[in-house]
């Protein structure tokens, strides 16, 4: 059998020096420790308006409501769709533990109620 060995070289080899930084914080900006740079002087957001991009037609805020209305349902159904689903999958189970175990009885006989 024939053993390879992995080719070296120094460059490979090589150490880095590590140079610590020379400040223990990050250089501040003129801002406190507690405010940031779009806030006012009292620490309070300033305006945002700067940030806000022109749009070509006002929101439809019945359509944003409709979805919102629709993806609640949605999550709702989805819900409750996975709690039957791991309802009858548990019953399921109990049912093969009764027939594994060597029982009879184990159909459920549904009685009309009067």
């Amino acid at each position: 059998m024939n053993s390879q060995q992995p080719i070296t070289s120094q460059e490979e080899h090589r150490v880095l020096k590590f140079r610590p930084r020379t400040a223990a914080r990050p250089p501040e900006r003129g801002y406190s420790a507690d405010q940031r740079p779009g806030d006012d002087a009292k620490g309070q957001p300033g305006d945002l308006s700067r940030y806000e991009q022109p749009r070509d037609e006002p929101d439809d805020f019945r359509q944003r409501m409709l979805a919102n209305v629709a993806a609640f349902a949605f999550t709702v159904a989805l819900t409750a769709v996975g709690i039957w689903l791991a309802m009858s999958i548990a019953d399921l189970r109990n049912t093969q533990d009764c027939v594994l175990m060597g029982r009879r009885d184990c159909a459920r006989i549904s009685t009309p109620h009067f």
